[in-house]
């Protein structure tokens, strides 16, 4: 991981232990995702709830190929860490992004051109 700050390699997310109400979201402890090139590690402070994160809770929502199965498809934090071919962001830059899923977590990955 180019340009990291002290990242652990664990972390708490919030995942969804079968479909169903909010009840079914726990806590857990899951890998620090590591960025590639062209992404982000962002440690996230602030996630979002909307329709899609509630739908994917109730089981009618799958997240896309590739994806995380963590609901959460808005996050703002910080920038922890760059993959390779990023030169707009800093570690540290204040930021906010569209996920493709994995926002109820301490840290995301997502795809730099998602990151405002």
């Amino acid at each position: 991981m180019a340009n990291a700050q002290k990242i652990p390699a664990k972390m708490m997310a919030i995942a969804i232990s079968e479909p169903g109400g909010p009840r079914v979201l726990k806590p857990e402890t899951r890998d620090v995702p590591v960025p590639g090139p062209g992404e982000i590690l962002i440690r996230v402070r602030a996630a979002g709830v909307n329709r899609p994160d509630v739908q994917q809770r109730k089981g009618a929502y799958p997240p896309p190929p590739g994806a995380s199965d963590l609901p959460g498809l808005e996050a703002a934090g910080e920038v922890a860490a760059l993959g390779d071919e990023i030169s707009r962001w800093r570690v540290g830059d204040r930021v906010c992004a569209l996920t493709a899923g994995g926002g109820y977590a301490e840290y995301v990955r997502v795809h730099a051109g998602s990151v405002l």
